[in-house]
């Protein structure tokens, strides 16, 4: 083989390596990737079948349920809107409370239930996770608006 064949052979692997190093490294991120879906578009059904997600609100006051000395919990979850039941296991971190925002990681099971797999609590006093502060405003608001066209009254 020709020096020129070989250099241009040398420079083919190296670009054939670089393309299949990028397409591994898109196809990870892609698989790992974690989107955030309101429970309001959970309740439409609008939520993926195929990939774990995210959502957030804040945990419903008398909401959390679990027997003495077990891991396993549920508690509902409301955007203001909509709620959503949130089954699960393990160790909650310290700052989880009922009435606080949380951000649950996991997927929607069969029965409806949120299955998940990591919970998130809010941090201090006033920190709330910049999609569930969002998401709570924009119901309030509607909620809130809704009652002004009733004439004070809510549905």
């Amino acid at each position: 083989m020709k020096p020129r064949q070989q250099r241009m052979l040398a420079v083919g692997l190296a670009v054939a390596g670089v393309a299949i190093a990028a397409a591994l490294t898109l196809r990870a991120f892609q698989d790992n990737m974690m989107f955030y879906v309101e429970i309001s578009e959970v309740s439409k059904g609008n939520a993926p079948d195929d990939r774990n997600f995210r959502v957030g609100g804040l945990v419903l006051e008398d909401s959390v349920k679990r027997k003495r000395g077990e891991l396993e919990l549920e508690f509902t979850l409301t955007d203001l809107k909509s709620e959503l039941v949130v089954a699960y296991s393990g160790v909650l971190p310290d700052l989880f409370r009922e009435g606080q925002g949380v951000i649950a990681h996991g997927r929607l099971g069969d029965d409806g239930r949120f299955m998940a797999d990591t919970i998130l609590a809010k941090h201090d006093e006033n920190y709330m996770p910049p999609e569930v502060a969002e998401t709570l405003a924009k119901h309030a608001a509607a909620k809130a608006a809704e009652a002004a066209k009733n004439g004070g009254t809510s549905p």
